[in-house]
């Protein structure tokens, strides 16, 4: 690809996961941080930013999204594709992303209840962007993002040229524990499971631009995440900057959407607060657009759904939900997206440690059999549905508990054994073929 055209979806790919939880997350971990920004800052981009970029890396190397589950049975690869795209498309992703455009981009200058007409808009402009699948790079990566990545660069240069206050102590989480806690929050981000989503966007958008070989797409694949891991990180350590120098107007905040209002509101007034909705908004827009595409090109790909009707279905089942239930289908679709979660990141790391195979197939099931076990207790510990007589035992006795990634361990363990059994399996394999022919 040409050097614009790979910039052109570097930008696209940043502008995808920046959703206005990538903007407003960071700013609260910041105000927590205090003095131990920096420490906390470098836990969180190796899960933030590292295992997103990891996962796209893989999927560059797979050279086609659904090659990741391709060892698994068909039942198995299935369904996991469907929850995932059901789960971070119109069931949890776009609905929230709409809700939080209007509450903080549209809300803050209105008495009146705009949400069902405002959702219709966005959904309606979601789609018209979704259907442009040809010049989806030249909307988002050559025109909205650079946009978006220049209002952001005001409000970061504001906010280090002229902190509102210093840093303060930090509380007690990161006090002792910077690093871990960094680690533990960029981890729950949950960017990694969108990153599996967007790969069939990106994959796609490089192949369009005319890269048919292996080695090109995974090349190409290199260059965008690179540039995406460059902003995405840039973005974060400047939001949490921000956080981290805001206790003097926002010491008493609960969520970092509170932070941002009150931090602009201090230095720009009025003309911050519309700067403010401006980002929100198109960071919602455009990670519904990519989510959107994402849907559509896996249903046209697996099931040969036209993608215009299943973009449709997407952004109406979006638009509904947003308006009725959305609290009522979070309580359903997050435990499968936290559950989803370890078990994407099991199939990276297997797909990258497992070479093929006649056993491949049952090194992936075990990989994501044990992942899933364990991954739905850490489920059940985020969502506080553990016994209380059970947390204490596991507490002590399950390693990674605490973190939400007791699956880590067990995963990887039983990754690393499969690979011993399959290297025993196949060495005794060819020696009983050699004596055959012998």
């Amino acid at each position: 690809m040409t050097k614009q055209n790979t910039m052109a979806i570097g930008l696209m790919t940043f502008a995808m996961f920046l959703g206005a939880g990538n903007i407003i997350f960071p700013p609260f971990l910041g105000l927590q941080a205090g003095t131990q920004y920096f420490p906390a800052m470098l836990g969180f981009l190796v899960t933030a930013v590292g295992l997103p970029a990891l996962t796209l890396i893989v999927m560059g190397r797979l050279s086609h999204s659904q090659q990741l589950t391709a060892a698994l049975p068909k039942p198995m690869a299935t369904s996991f594709w469907v929850l995932l795209f059901t789960a971070i498309g119109p069931a949890f992703g776009m609905p929230r992303a709409v809700t939080v455009a209007y509450e903080m981009g549209i809300a803050p200058f209105t008495q009146d209840n705009l949400l069902l007409p405002f959702s219709l808009v966005f959904v309606t402009v979601t789609l018209l962007l979704a259907f442009q699948r040809g010049k989806l790079v030249d909307y988002i990566g050559k025109v909205m993002t650079p946009l978006l990545v220049l209002l952001l660069a005001v409000l970061a240069v504001s906010a280090f040229v002229s902190p509102i206050s210093p840093m303060t102590v930090p509380n007690a989480d990161y006090q002792h524990q910077a690093v871990t806690q960094g680690l533990i929050q960029g981890y729950m981000t949950m960017d990694a499971i969108a990153a599996v989503g967007f790969g069939w966007v990106i994959i796609k958008t490089i192949q369009d631009k005319g890269v048919t070989s292996t080695n090109g797409l995974f090349a190409s694949t290199v260059k965008v995440t690179l540039i995406y891991a460059a902003l995405m990180s840039a973005c974060y350590l400047a939001m949490a900057y921000v956080g981290a120098t805001s206790s003097a107007v926002a010491s008493d905040a609960t969520n970092g959407g509170e932070i941002l209002t009150r931090y602009v509101a201090n230095l720009f007034g009025l003309q911050g607060q519309l700067l403010l909705a401006i980002i929100i908004v198109m960071a919602c827009l455009t990670t519904t657009v990519g989510l959107t595409n994402a849907c559509a090109e896996y249903y046209q790909q697996t099931f040969n759904t036209p993608f215009t009707t299943t973009a449709t279905i997407v952004c109406v089942l979006t638009g509904l939900l947003a308006n009725f239930g959305l609290d009522q289908i979070l309580t359903i679709s997050l435990p499968v997206i936290l559950v989803l979660c370890p078990v994407a990141i099991a199939l990276v790391i297997t797909a990258l440690m497992v070479k093929k195979s006649p056993y491949q197939r049952y090194i992936f099931v075990a990989t994501v059999s044990v992942t899933l076990a364990f991954g739905t207790i850490d489920t059940l510990h985020i969502l506080g549905l553990i016994p209380a007589k059970w947390e204490a035992m596991l507490v002590e006795y399950m390693p990674l508990y605490t973190a939400h990634a007791s699956w880590f361990l067990p995963c990887l363990t039983t990754l690393l054994f499969s690979i011993l059994a399959n290297a025993s399996l196949s060495q005794r394999r060819k020696e009983t073929v050699s004596m055959s022919a012998k």
